[in-house]
């Protein structure tokens, strides 16, 4: 399993976190209060999951930590797509970013 304090995963959930933080404040100055609700608790949930996956008590818990990160960022995908297909500006790097955590969690999963 192994420490994640400085993994790729564990900083770029972070950050991707703080970039949702502000995203989601921007939404609600549209007053998009419901989905900017949605997606904080899906973009903020993959780096918690990544950092509770270090807590882990065994190999199956840490592979269910970062199933559940997975889930989370498939879902923040899902309303990042619906921000899009409705009109609302979603930064280019949102989504991109989003979609290297996947690629990064499922290659964790698939390794552990």
């Amino acid at each position: 399993m192994g420490k994640l304090e400085n993994s790729p995963v564990r900083i770029k959930s972070f950050e991707f976190a703080c970039k949702i933080v502000h995203y989601c404040d921007e939404l609600k100055k549209n007053k998009d209060f419901e989905i900017a609700s949605q997606l904080l608790k899906s973009g903020t949930s993959i780096g918690a999951n990544t950092r509770e996956a270090q807590r882990g008590v065994s190999a199956k818990d840490f592979k269910n930590k970062f199933g559940i990160a997975l889930k989370e960022a498939d879902e923040t995908k899902y309303w990042l797509e619906i921000l899009e297909a409705t009109g609302r500006e979603v930064p280019n790097d949102l989504m991109d970013r989003c979609e290297e955590l996947m690629r990064i969690i499922v290659a964790i999963v698939k390794n552990s």
